[in-house]
């Protein structure tokens, strides 16, 4: 489903994967995420997503032209995992709302893994 927003001159319509996209770089550049996470159905395992595919993390609903957002995260060992959700949801609340215009109205946010860092 696209979301389309409606301006003076028209109507813009965008992609679901344009707004996974831009909330799943907002997701990466916040500290202690080491990255995106695409989960194995038949394994259960949380495989780790190269740049290119931010946005196999990521859901977008729309509902109302109001955005909900899930992120599928992998954290970095030792950090404290509430605040660098909490920092993650108001970064990419922020930079999709200035992205779209947009009310997003939830990021639900699930840690599927743990990386040690050198």
């Amino acid at each position: 489903m696209n979301v389309t927003i409606m301006t003076e001159n028209g109507e813009i319509i965008v992609d679901n994967d344009v707004i996974a996209k831009c909330a799943g770089a907002a997701a990466c550049e916040c500290f202690g995420i080491v990255g995106m996470a695409s989960i194995n159905v038949r394994d259960g395992l949380a495989k780790l997503l190269k740049v290119e595919n931010l946005a196999n993390g990521v859901n977008v609903r729309v509902e109302d032209n109001k955005l909900r957002i899930d992120l599928h995260i992998i954290v970095s060992y030792g950090v404290n995992i509430p605040s660098v959700c909490e920092n993650l949801r108001e970064t990419v609340k922020y930079k999709v709302e200035e992205c779209t215009g947009l009310d997003v109205v939830t990021v639900n946010i699930y840690v599927d893994g743990v990386r040690v860092i050198d």
